[in-house]
C-alpha cells in the first residue's frame, strides 16, 4: 500500500510529539540534529538507526560529523513528501537517542 502525504496540520500535530524535530516546508522533509560527547557515540547511533531503517524498510538521509548526527527524512515513493512512515521513523529514532547520549 502506497503511503499518503500528510497534511500540514497532520505534520504539525506529529511534531508536537517530537521535540527537536522540524519540518522544512520548502524541501518537505522532517529533520533533526543530535550532538554527542564524541565521535564513537555518534557513529554508534548511526548503526542503530540503520538497523531501525532496515526493520521499517524506510530510510533517512544521515549526516555523520565528528560528534554530530543530522537526520532528514521524507518518502521518495510519493514524490519526496512527508508521510506517516517518516513520522514513525522519527519516533523510533527519538526512542533510542537517549541511550546513545544524544543531546539537543
Amino acid at each position: 500500500m502506497t503511503p499518503e502525504p500528510l497534511s500540514p496540520e497532520e505534520i504539525d500535530g506529529a511534531l508536537a510529539e517530537l521535540p527537536g524535530w522540524e519540518w522544512d516546508r520548502e524541501r518537505d522533509v522532517l529533520r533533526r540534529s543530535y550532538s554527542f560527547a564524541g565521535h564513537f557515540q555518534a557513529a554508534a547511533m548511526v548503526i542503530h538507526v540503520s538497523q531501525i531503517q532496515e526493520e521499517l524498510d524506510h530510510h533517512a538521509d544521515l549526516l555523520l560529523g565528528y560528534n554530530t548526527l543530522g537526520v532528514s527524512v521524507n518518502t521518495h515513493s510519493v514524490g519526496g513528501r512527508v508521510t506517516g512512515l517518516d513520522v514513525r521513523l522519527a519516533r523510533r529514532i527519538e526512542e533510542i537517542a537517549p541511550a546513545h547520549g544524544a543531546r539537543p
